[in-house]
């Protein structure tokens, strides 16, 4: 397939070949993308470098998003490369794994700020500084999940730095429709079985619950989550920005 034939698109938060990030990368890259991943430390550094091989040869650049000079170093490396950028992919989250369990307002205030920081505000620094590259009709994508929205139990701050990484897509999406109709979606996943998820307590019977409430009875995949990113990073999608995509098999839209 050849949907995104002649994009180049940057996937940030490949950490390993099961998180939703690399079956992002892999599903873009099937369909004809080039593509740039980034990783935070040299602890991630050799992971990222041989998944970029796998995926077509794909480069690979150092990035914390925690530190604006990073980030300006990316810029400086993808403009040294002659790089413009077709899409954009914000697959970054993180929070103690102390502040995932127990009571929500136990949150510390360290706590609070550090996934804040790395969650939601990393999208706007991220295009704060790369947005000069962005070719016209670009598209911009975050990870988000239903407990942006709902109280999940054991989420908690996580849920807050979602909510406000959605808020940050919309007004995204209104700086950047002008610049060539730049578009800044979301995605809403379904819970899936990754290392971070892991970290959330109870996780297991989050997926339970969802597979036997959802519409479709069942839990989502990394590559469902892909196939929709694909629509989102393609022409196909050109008309929609601002939005909060689920693809959680229905659940989202249950009640009682």
């Amino acid at each position: 397939m050849t949907l995104l034939a002649g994009k180049t698109v940057l996937v940030s938060g490949v950490a390993n070949r099961w998180s939703i990030a690399y079956a992002v990368a892999k599903a873009l890259s099937a369909n004809g993308a080039k593509l740039v991943l980034t990783y935070e430390g040299e602890r991630t550094k050799g992971e990222v470098e041989k998944l970029g091989v796998e995926l077509g040869q794909a480069s690979v650049a150092q990035c914390d998003v925690g530190k604006d000079e990073s980030i300006s170093a990316l810029r400086s490396f993808l403009e040294s490369s002659g790089v413009h950028l077709d899409g954009l992919v914000h697959s970054i989250a993180f929070a103690r794994k102390e502040e995932l369990a127990g009571k929500f307002f136990a949150t510390t205030r360290d706590g609070f700020a550090l996934a804040l920081d790395v969650s939601a505000y990393s999208l706007v620094a991220l295009v704060r500084e790369l947005h000069p590259l962005f070719a016209p009709r670009a598209s911009v994508m975050a990870m988000t999940y239903l407990g942006s929205v709902r109280a999940v139990k054991n989420y908690n701050v996580m849920g807050v730095a979602k909510a406000a990484l959605e808020s940050c897509v919309r007004y995204l999406a209104q700086d950047l429709g002008e610049m060539g109709g730049v578009r800044v979606n979301a995605i809403s996943a379904g819970p899936i079985k990754t290392a971070s998820a892991r970290a959330v307590g109870g996780f297991t019977s989050i997926l339970g619950e969802v597979a036997a409430r959802s519409p479709l009875r069942r839990n989502v995949t990394q590559d469902d989550v892909a196939n929709a990113a694909v629509f989102l990073a393609s022409d196909l999608s050109t008309a929609v920005t601002g939005h909060v995509l689920y693809v959680d098999a229905g659940y989202s839209v249950m009640g009682i």
